[in-house]
């Protein structure tokens, strides 16, 4: 099977607020709102929000893979952190989350970004995993979250 990673477009939307949704549900056993959509639509018109890859199979559309960029100024450049990914179940086990981080990692260096980093749900095993055989290593930073509003 021919499997290519390609830029994401505005049409790839409706299928990418499915993967989204359907992440949510698998990394954290959680529904998200009605704002699933703005939020990707935001991103595909605007990648200064976010940036999209598309994980095709014989030109299907598979998966998908977000970036989102953080400045450092300790360092005066950009981490690049893995927002989102998603591998549809039948297509899992199969080295596809490889043929992505490694698709992210080529347009990182390219970029001259300084670091790749991830968070991961602490309960999604199969994720930590997969993160792990592909060079991912926990990271010394603890997440801390505090909500803002409603």
């Amino acid at each position: 099977m021919t499997h290519t990673v390609r830029p994401a477009t505005i049409d790839d939307l409706d299928l990418f607020v499915q993967f989204t949704i359907s992440e949510a549900i698998d990394a954290e056993g959680s529904e998200i709102g009605a704002k699933v959509r703005e939020g990707v639509l935001t991103a595909l018109e605007d990648n200064s929000y976010a940036t999209y890859w598309v994980l095709e199979t014989e030109g299907v559309v598979i998966g998908n893979v977000s970036v989102v960029k953080e400045w450092s100024d300790w360092r005066a450049g950009y981490y690049w952190w893995i927002q989102s990914m998603f591998i549809e179940p039948g297509s899992r086990g199969k080295g596809l989350v490889k043929l992505l981080l490694d698709a992210i990692q080529r347009e990182a260096s390219a970029a001259g970004a300084l670091e790749l980093r991830l968070y991961v749900h602490k309960n999604n095993s199969g994720a930590i995993s997969a993160y792990l055989k592909n060079g991912y290593s926990p990271s010394d930073y603890q997440i801390m979250t505090m909500p803002v509003g409603k």
